[in-house]
């Protein structure tokens, strides 16, 4: 399902111009992704700094005969949702070894990018023919009434990557609330949560010594001066990180490194920045046990079951409604 460009480009230039216009600035982290930022993305998946997709990748090898048997076999069918599907790597664990099984499923990612869910589509049918794919582009709020009105089938909702911690609490809160609201009795949610840990450890997952998680963080910028015929000169903001070991939030900035304006035509727009003001595009929230079981209970939902990483840096959580 392609959405129509014209419409994804408005929103894009109403976000920008609500952001960049308000005090202090801000940018959304969902425009970090283009076909230039899904790469980006992958390779920091590849960093050594950047831990999360090496455990929750050993979470997944070393319980998935576990977790069949919550989602369902030959004689209970299932539809696997995954919310920021991305490439799939990680869910690909899980979708050989159920092919492999008796088990009736089908996997629905859904994820912002059309190009990521082409990809993913095309790498699917070579590497795992057996998958039935049904891919669903969209934000994962504009995706949740479709989730919601399918009745035939069991959900099981996957949530990688611990991409909840792109939400402040009180927004999580309200992402699992809307969560529960398209659960039956039987569905389930699936969720990685990255975990506390030295706090020089998780700087480096975001800020690695190669730039990328940089680029990353101004490929933002490279989008508005494309997209919107921006010219911001990208080696005039410098991408810096912070972590609060205290709230366990972990906050991404692009800094002005001097007085500018930047102009930006596609939205009759100019923009005027004092030296060292922030933009603040994305946050990364880390968890503890106590957390994750106090943001279930507000969202009306129970814990089932929890997997760890041999080293617990890194936890799955399977949540059903109450």
């Amino acid at each position: 399902m392609q959405k129509d460009t014209s419409t994804q480009k408005s929103t894009f230039g109403k976000e920008v111009h609500e952001g960049l216009t308000a005090y202090p600035k801000y940018l959304s982290s969902k425009y970090f992704y283009d076909e230039t930022g899904d790469q980006l993305f992958q390779d920091i998946m590849a960093m050594p700094e950047y831990y999360l997709t090496n455990a929750e990748y050993a979470i997944l090898d070393e319980h998935k005969e576990s977790l069949a048997s919550y989602f369902g076999d030959a004689k209970n069918p299932f539809s696997l949702y995954e919310l920021g599907a991305g490439d799939g790597k990680k869910t690909k664990i899980l979708l050989r070894y159920f092919s492999e099984k008796p088990m009736d499923f089908d996997y629905r990612p859904i994820d912002i990018s059309q190009n990521a869910l082409e990809s993913l589509e095309q790498s699917i049918h070579h590497e795992l023919p057996k998958v039935v794919i049904n891919p669903i582009q969209g934000t994962y709020f504009e995706t949740l009434t479709t989730i919601g009105q399918e009745t035939a089938r069991k959900k099981v909702i996957l949530f990688l990557g611990s991409n909840i911690g792109n939400l402040l609490h009180p927004q999580a809160i309200e992402f699992l609330k809307k969560l529960k609201a398209v659960l039956r009795e039987g569905d389930l949610i699936f969720m990685g949560f990255d975990q506390k840990k030295h706090p020089q450890t998780i700087l480096n997952a975001y800020n690695d010594a190669a730039g990328i998680t940089e680029a990353f963080n101004k490929n933002i910028l490279t989008r508005i001066n494309r997209e919107l015929e921006g010219d911001f000169k990208l080696d005039k903001f410098l991408h810096w990180e912070v972590y609060d070991p205290e709230t366990g939030t972990a906050k991404s900035f692009l800094v002005a490194k001097e007085p500018q304006q930047v102009s930006i035509a596609g939205l009759n727009l100019k923009i005027t920045f004092d030296a060292w003001e922030t933009i603040h595009t994305e946050i990364s929230q880390k968890y503890d046990d106590r957390v994750v079981h106090w943001m279930a209970k507000e969202a009306g939902l129970q814990v089932l079951d929890q997997f760890s990483d041999q080293n617990k840096t890194y936890q799955n959580y399977l949540f059903k409604r109450k």
